[in-house]
């Protein structure tokens, strides 16, 4: 049996942060939208303006809290969106520090390649997830899908987020241009959480199929058991 420091205590911290930040901000946003379910793109939108889709209303079981009160989901919405993104913030300054990127995240120019790529889809088809050479190591698929939470999902739920609040009209009025106006924003916003959700999905399926307990006690004491087959 061979264990290996495969998560360090940043990462840990952030990870069990955003379990439950993104999961009340899924809830929250979720209520929010039940007030209109709509979405637009442009400056503004509203019931006379063509909806580019109609969303359906979501029941209380699937919202926070369970039944419709706009102005709870949004408290409980605002404050988890101020603690995923100190969160993340907190997150990229350690992993800048402890060179966490570097080390596991960089993607080499290799790992690419349309022969790198289709050799790591087939070893993910074939439930073998783990380098035998490097088993602790990210491989390129799980690299991609961890920087692209990371460095667009998340941080695009946060600016659009933080455009189309009124309070940003005066601070930073170039945010709800850059996103081409507050109903493009919430749309986009949309549209990020839906990757996310995606990306939990997967990234749950694959903790599941590479072992549930093992990935999990990682993930709480940064030590991972090498399985058999890599040793």
């Amino acid at each position: 049996m061979r264990w290996i420091y495969k998560h360090n205590i940043s990462t840990r911290i952030w990870h069990w942060i955003n379990v439950v930040a993104v999961f009340i901000m899924i809830g929250s946003g979720l209520g929010i939208l039940n007030a209109h379910p709509h979405l637009y793109w442009g400056q503004f939108g509203a019931n006379p303006d063509p909806a580019w889709i109609h969303l359906p209303r979501w029941p209380g079981w699937m919202t926070i809290p369970g039944n419709y009160n706009l102005a709870l989901s949004r408290r409980w919405h605002l404050f988890f969106a101020l603690v995923l993104g100190f969160a993340l913030l907190g997150f990229m300054l350690s992993s800048l520090i402890n060179r966490h990127f570097q080390k596991q995240l960089t993607i080499k120019a290799h790992e690419i390649t349309p022969s790198h790529l289709w050799y790591d889809i087939k070893e993910h088809l074939a439930l073998r997830f783990h380098d035998p050479k490097d088993p602790g190591a990210f491989n390129v698929l799980q690299k991609i899908a961890y920087a692209s939470a990371i460095f667009i999902m998340i941080p695009a739920i946060i600016f659009t987020g933080l455009a189309m609040s009124p309070g940003m009209d005066a601070a930073w009025p170039w945010l709800i241009d850059l996103f081409g106006g507050r109903s493009s924003a919430r749309s986009i916003h949309f549209i990020a959480m839906v990757a996310l959700i995606g990306f939990i999905i997967v990234h749950l399926a694959l903790v599941i199929l590479a072992g549930p307990i093992g990935e999990i006690r990682s993930m709480i004491t940064g030590y991972w058991r090498v399985p058999e087959d890599n040793h």
